[in-house]
């Protein structure tokens, strides 16, 4: 049987790719498309939430306003740190990392707990050491108060020295009370 005239024209051989290459250039095509909606989900995931934020700016005070705690001073300047806290967290740092770049640029003043060394530590002494302190002293003045009090007997008073006068007046009513009996 011959061709009726009916001729189909065949692609030219450089522009037939085989399904291998079809399948590849799809797989390649998936990866990159994946890649990139991987890569914008994680930028979004990397932005510190404000309580991420706050839980570290409880910890620092407030430069300008004395003894205000930055997460909740209204200042330009402690909503400037609390921008630059996000910017740290979302570099990846560390809370303990954070609080030493405030300490080394503005000093120990910033943080909320005086850090545990050198005199500091008399912060932590002192006050439990004076409670202690003021607890057994009331305590011994409750137990002096409670005691009843005993009478002085003659050997006290002359041991504390009691006066000639004193001694004939107690005297004379020793004998008076011997006389009514």
């Amino acid at each position: 049987m011959k061709d009726r005239g009916r001729r189909t024209k065949k692609a030219p051989a450089s522009c037939r790719l085989p399904i291998a290459q079809y399948f590849a250039f799809a797989l390649v095509l998936a990866a990159l498309t994946g890649f990139f909606v991987a890569q914008s989900a994680r930028a979004q995931e990397t932005t510190p939430s404000d309580d991420e934020v706050n839980a570290i700016a409880k910890h620092l005070y407030c430069p300008v306003c004395e003894n205000t705690p930055l997460d909740v001073c209204p200042t330009e300047a402690c909503r400037q740190w609390r921008e630059l806290i996000r910017q740290m967290l979302a570099e990846g740092k560390s809370e303990q990392e954070i609080k030493d770049y405030f300490v080394a640029n503005y000093g120990a003043r910033v943080l909320a707990e005086p850090p545990r060394a050198g005199v500091n530590w008399l912060f932590y002494l002192v006050p439990p050491i004076l409670i202690l302190g003021g607890a057994f002293a009331l305590f011994s003045a409750f137990r002096a108060w409670m005691k009843p009090k005993v009478a002085e007997s003659d050997s006290g008073r002359e041991a504390a020295g009691a006066s000639s006068s004193d001694d004939e007046y107690v005297r004379r009513i020793e004998e008076e009370l011997k006389k009514r009996k």
